[in-house]
């Protein structure tokens, strides 16, 4: 089954071109892997008439620069292209102004994006659904991005949506970034399945504490987004696939992990994550890597280095209604990815702790274990956990927060007034948000 990916400005068409390119990467070479490989490349990739590799994608954007290098980018590798007329720009942008994105720009364009995915999902066999990606701190992007993921929804409503966000940096990319975060996500909580963020801080973190890596570009960011989406999306063996790659990787994860409509909100780490130097000197073991990433996991620490070891799970049968649980970081559903050497010897039941989880979802029904023999991006062995947990609440509450300070000095809102927006439009995504905010918050009750 085949993903059709819809890149959306600047942010969303660089992070799908490394994703692409990962991919490819991780399909090289064949051999053994020759049954991963094709489900992998059917999935994302579709045949050229000369027997070339096109990515399955759509690119959006208001200016054409980021496109325009995306896709020559994408040729001069040799490896794979993008469809020739699978993108659309205009010479204008959406100057950072989430209103102008969705109210005009997404409207006013809307007949030739729709014509664009109609043409991608024509040239799938089976559709397993759509995965926009784009920032939530400009205009194009989350405005747009927003509008588009709309149309997705009203065209083929039975068809999964897996957004993916681009949470900005704290300190500020965008100075009205915090509105357009709020409209976006309040407005996806009704359109999508699921939502995968990742947050520019932790990336950052990695590139600079795991990766030695200075100075940081955005290829640098881009590319660690890129290895941990590949690890959760790549081809692997669920437990209904009967040892066959393929099935539907949306259906899949959002059947694992988004079984309440008020839960979304996902993020993922993976581990080991090292400089490509050091892998060949590297020796990995499924216990220290599981140990790692739970406790990761518990103590919501975003990488290895630095994990809070002090932080530990009272016992399940101790857990009392309505009292809160801690510092330790509640989930209400997990899906571990392994990949690698000896990866069916592998033992995970640690993640099935009933402890880990809210106490209204047995354990056995919120834990998902995925697995494939086959390595993934240069490791022996590596896992990618994708967690629905408390994980987000904290920097989802700043983000809504910083917002809400500026709105109750009406800052800005003339510029989002001017394109068809009123005070109640904000009103209504505060009060979307504060709900899904206390929602996480209750995940012990």
């Amino acid at each position: 089954m085949s993903v059709v990916t819809v890149q959306l400005g600047q942010c969303g068409n660089q992070v799908g071109q490394e994703l692409f390119d990962t991919i490819w990467t991780d399909n090289v070479p064949e051999g053994q892997r020759k049954t991963y490989c094709t489900s992998s490349r059917d999935r994302f990739f579709r045949r050229t008439a000369h027997g070339g590799l096109q990515a399955r994608a759509v690119l959006i954007d208001m200016e054409p620069k980021v496109i325009n290098q995306s896709m020559t980018k994408a040729a001069k590798s040799g490896r794979w292209k993008y469809g020739e007329t699978s993108h659309f720009s205009q010479k204008q942008g959406s100057g950072n102004n989430w209103a102008n994105g969705y109210h005009v720009l997404g409207p006013r364009h809307r007949d030739v994006v729709e014509e664009l995915v109609r043409r991608e999902v024509e040239s799938c066999d089976v559709l397993a659904g759509f995965m926009p990606m784009m920032s939530v701190a400009g205009g194009t992007g989350s405005g747009v991005g927003t509008f588009v993921t709309q149309c997705l929804r009203d065209i083929y409503p039975g068809s999964f949506i897996l957004n993916h966000l681009t949470w900005p940096y704290g300190t500020g990319e965008v100075i009205v970034q915090n509105y357009n975060s709020v409209l976006t996500l309040a407005h996806l909580y009704q359109l999508s399945d699921a939502i995968l963020v990742h947050e520019n801080d932790v990336v950052h973190k990695i590139c600079s504490q795991l990766l030695n890596i200075k100075p940081i570009s955005f290829s640098d960011i881009n590319g660690v987004i890129a290895h941990q989406l590949g690890g959760v999306l790549q081809p692997a063996l669920t437990p209904d696939s009967h040892g066959a790659y393929g099935g539907n990787p949306l259906g899949e994860l959002v059947s694992a992990l988004a079984c309440h409509p008020e839960y979304k909100l996902l993020s993922v780490c993976t581990v080991p994550q090292m400089p490509t130097s050091s892998i060949a000197f590297s020796t990995f073991s499924w216990p220290a890597l599981l140990k790692h990433l739970r406790q990761m996991l518990i103590s919501n620490s975003k990488m290895e280095e630095g994990i809070d070891w002090q932080v530990s799970l009272p016992p399940a049968a101790g857990r009392v209604r309505g009292l809160t649980p801690g510092s330790f970081n509640v989930s209400l559903a997990n899906l571990l990815v392994l990949r690698g050497k000896d990866v069916f010897s592998a033992e995970t039941g640690g993640f099935a702790d009933p402890s880990i989880y809210t106490s209204w979802l047995p354990s056995e029904e919120a834990f998902s274990l995925w697995k494939s023999p086959v390595p993934f991006n240069k490791y022996e062995k590596s896992a990618t956990l994708v967690t629905n947990s408390q994980a987000l609440l904290r920097p989802l509450d700043d983000m809504v927060r910083k917002a809400w300070n500026m709105f109750a000095s009406r800052a800005y809102m003339h510029q989002y007034i001017k394109f068809g927006m009123s005070e109640e439009d904000f009103l209504d995504s505060f009060t979307s948000l504060e709900q899904v905010i206390s929602s996480y918050s209750q995940l012990h009750s």
